[in-house]
């Protein structure tokens, strides 16, 4: 049996070269400005959670505050994203998605989704079944590690 160790480098390697892949494939079928990494996960959130505070963001994404208003500014010059006063604390500040980056998000989606279903298609049956029960173990095992990052610390 691969040691703990070893198996643990071949998640990470597995986890890494997907989204390396997927992002190489859909990037020249994305509009323009091409954006970073960070700023595909800030819009992605920002989707699932419109109005969430840039401090909440920094949390869900484990990000420094000061990084993820970095993020903010740059998508705000991008015109994909607004930011808004909070109006029962005027110093904070929620977020939410231009009409653009709205549609963005979702061929991002609906592409990756249908770049790695195709994939998947082209497995045998044992293999999809395996990634198929894999998916709670990988579920439970990003839990413990999101349990375990201190809350504001920097990914």
């Amino acid at each position: 049996m691969t040691s703990r160790h070893e198996l643990a480098a071949q998640v990470l390697a597995v986890a890494s070269g997907l989204r390396r892949v997927t992002r190489r494939r859909l990037r020249p079928a994305m509009p323009d400005p091409p954006l970073r990494g960070a700023q595909v996960e800030l819009l992605q959130l920002v989707a699932e959670q419109p109005g969430i505070s840039v401090r909440a963001a920094a949390r869900a994404l484990h990000l420094a505050d000061n990084s993820v208003s970095t993020l903010v500014n740059q998508l705000l010059t991008a015109g994909l994203m607004q930011r808004r006063a909070d109006p029962s604390d005027r110093r904070a500040a929620r977020l939410t998605l231009t009409e653009a980056a709205r549609d963005r998000v979702g061929q991002w989606r609906a592409g990756r989704t249908q770049l790695v279903a195709d994939a998947i298609g082209r497995l045998d049956d044992d293999d999809a079944r395996a990634i198929e029960g894999a998916l709670p173990a990988l579920r439970r095992l990003l839990a413990l590690l999101e349990q375990e990052l201190p809350d504001g610390a920097a990914a």
